[in-house]
């Protein structure tokens, strides 16, 4: 693909500011607009089993918002059939206007030769029944999740509901204490949207667009990473997606922004908080790394000797920089920082604001400092806290 010529010439400072303002670090939250807008703006907000402070769909709007209830957060979500669960970046809640736009995805699954389970005979045809008859249902009691204690192991069932879940005839209307609760597409989708009637490359347009917004300046990777397309496919679109290419400094890859984004300044107050390492501010390494200058790897799965940072080492962000990490967890009423790495003295006060409002969030009324790297910033850390939290 011929790269077109730039019609603008972005610092890295100024292309820094578009990706958080246009993440909505940047200025004052739309509290009017609340979570529903939170995943609106987005575009994706990713599930994760992992809960620490919370799961990762809560910390989201969270680290934009401030301390809204968790109850709140779930019911914006799922209720008035506002989103839907499908596959995005990775296991994601959709806005339900985008339902038609992932035809593509459908189709694809539709067509896909092999799979990793096999499809016992009649279990999707009775999956469908029982649905259409006693649903919405979990796997549980559409007769089994698993059919051993194994992760992997899938029943009959669940093979089938998760197939026709791909297919797009059935959908996750919500989750309900983290299972997946599944309802028939013809009666959770709104008549309007329920349909597949775009073709790839207007599904792909829309998908390469929405990214563009989400992000505000991104590479040709970061747009297909954002919800894991192929690079050809972003190729194929890109030109009439409504982005405009421009040249980034430091970046050494042609670049696209959204055209919104350009014009005007990014101003405004930035957001301390927390971050989930799956927060689409950060969920891509080699962008974070370009970006921040700031190396982020998820160590839930690395065995515990080999970890740096911790098990759910969530970044902090102060100032429009990522200045730290927090590795959380919970005893009671206590918020536990099992470990805290800082990168100086000037990063104190703002890790001890993100530790005090993420204990009020969760309930927690102390907070307690384990390991400090470095060592030395442990003592200015824990009076900082303590002049936080009274």
């Amino acid at each position: 693909m011929t790269t077109p010529r730039p019609i603008a010439d972005l610092s890295a400072d100024e292309a820094r500011r578009i990706a958080l303002r246009a993440q909505g670090f940047l200025g004052a939250p739309d509290r009017r607009s609340g979570v529903r807008g939170i995943l609106r703006h987005l575009g994706a907000i990713q599930l994760d089993t992992i809960s620490v402070l919370a799961r990762s769909h809560e910390l989201v709007p969270y680290a934009r918002l401030g301390a809204v209830g968790r109850k709140t957060v779930e019911d914006a979500y799922w209720q008035d059939t506002h989103s839907f669960e499908y596959w995005s970046h990775a296991a994601c809640i959709l806005p339900i206007e985008e339902w038609p736009h992932f035809a593509f995805r459908r189709r694809a699954y539709r067509n896909r030769p092999h799979w990793n389970h096999d499809l016992p005979n009649g279990a999707y045809d009775q999956v469908i029944k029982q649905l259409r008859s006693e649903g919405p249902l979990t796997a549980t009691e559409l007769g089994g999740a698993k059919r051993t204690s194994d992760w992997w192991d899938w029943s009959g069932s669940k093979v089938a509901v998760e197939r026709a879940l791909m297919y797009g005839e059935v959908v996750c209307v919500e989750r309900r204490g983290w299972k997946r609760l599944y309802d028939l597409a013809e009666r959770a989708v709104p008549k309007e949207l329920l349909h597949d009637e775009l073709d790839d490359t207007e599904c792909l347009r829309r998908l390469v667009r929405l990214a563009g917004r989400s992000l505000g300046v991104g590479t040709r990777a970061d747009l297909a990473d954002y919800h894991r397309l192929k690079g050809e496919q972003v190729d194929a679109v890109i030109a009439d997606s409504g982005l405009v290419p421009v040249s980034v400094e430091g970046w050494g890859k042609p670049a696209w922004a959204d055209p919104v984004a350009l014009e005007t300044p990014p101003r405004g107050r930035h957001r301390t908080t927390l971050l989930s390492p799956f927060d689409s501010l950060i969920w891509e390494r080699a962008r974070t790394e370009r970006i921040f200058g700031f190396t982020h790897r998820l160590e839930a799965y690395v065995p515990k000797q080999k970890r740096v940072y911790g098990y759910f080492a969530m970044p902090v962000l102060a100032g429009g920089r990522l200045v730290g990490r927090v590795d959380p967890a919970r005893e009671g009423r206590t918020l536990v920082a099992k470990q805290v790495t800082l990168d100086g003295p000037k990063a104190v006060p703002a890790v001890a604001q993100a530790l005090a409002e993420a204990a009020t969030w969760v309930d927690c009324t102390t907070v307690r400092v384990e390991r400090v790297d470095p060592p030395d910033l442990r003592e200015p850390l824990t009076k900082e806290l303590a002049g936080l939290l009274g």
